[in-house]
């Protein structure tokens, strides 16, 4: 029996989900809503900087930004395959969306170092 990497995209993918929809909404929120009515003090950039330099919270927002890459390669790969009726070229497009969300993943690491 052959085995397939499916169950492990599929893991990356309720993952990415679990975040985009746990985490976004609460940034979103902060900067996109509350900072700007200023109902929120916007932070010091040596307080962001600061935040930013512990390791854990680099980590976290890596993980952050990787699943979020993953969920949204899975959506593309069978949004794309379904409504466009091009399943026939599952492995290339599941190259493209996969290998996208890889990239876009170790140039977040890079950005981050």
């Amino acid at each position: 029996m052959k085995r397939t990497p499916e169950p492990y995209l599929w893991l990356l993918f309720s993952g990415g989900g679990v975040v985009a929809a746990l985490v976004l909404p609460v940034l979103v929120l902060l900067f996109g809503v509350l900072m700007p009515l200023g109902v929120v003090d916007w932070p010091t950039a040596e307080h962001l900087r600061a935040l930013v330099d512990h390791a854990l919270v680099r980590l976290a927002l890596l993980v952050v930004v990787v699943l979020c890459l993953f969920h949204a390669a899975h959506r593309i790969r069978f949004t794309s395959e379904e409504l466009l009726g091009i399943a026939r070229f599952d492995l290339v497009i599941a190259v493209i969306c996969y290998g996208g969300a890889i990239a876009g993943g170790v140039m977040a690491a890079r950005l981050m170092s």
